[in-house]
């Protein structure tokens, strides 16, 4: 079964027969499948009465250590986001009763941030139910297809330069 893709790169084969365009192939379809993906998860966070990346930073704040805690200059780094943005974003999550942020005691230019008892409770139960729908999204693949597929995506993400948090 062809998909867009296919399609779209048909019409360059007969507008452009001189160029190889095998590569928007791959990239096409890694571009394709992230907006389908990123809009399956977001209908799912939406449906819980989140954002996506409401999420994003408490599932950070989870998996950072026992205490669920970060400073707000590694958590930006994390989540790839301007300390403006983070800024922003931990309001609305402090409003919501899910973190809490205080200076550092030994350095008062450092915020930390931290999990309350109700952002653990609901980034736990967010993450199974996140790990389902994951897996419901790749159903299309076998367990050693998804295995294989993250092998090649790991590889792809090295090769520029995608190493560290």
């Amino acid at each position: 079964m062809d998909d867009a893709v296919d399609a779209i790169t048909a019409q360059w084969a007969r507008a452009r027969p001189d160029l190889d365009v095998s590569p928007m192939g791959v990239i096409g379809r890694l571009s394709r499948a992230s907006r389908l993906v990123e809009r399956e998860v977001k209908d799912f966070f939406q449906a819980r009465g989140l954002e996506a990346w409401e999420f994003d930073m408490l599932a950070t704040l989870l998996r950072a250590n026992a205490e669920h805690t970060m400073c707000m200059k590694d958590l930006a780094g994390s989540a790839l986001v301007s300390p403006g943005a983070l800024t922003n974003r931990m309001d609305r999550l402090v409003d919501r009763g899910l973190v809490r942020r205080w200076p550092a005691p030994d350095n008062r230019r450092m915020v930390l941030v931290a999990l309350t008892e109700e952002g653990e409770r609901l980034a736990n139960e967010l993450l199974e139910g996140h790990m389902a729908n994951e897996l419901r999204i790749l159903s299309a693949f076998t367990p050693d297809d998804q295995e294989a597929l993250a092998a090649l995506l790991r590889r792809l993400l090295v090769s520029l330069g995608d190493t560290e948090l």
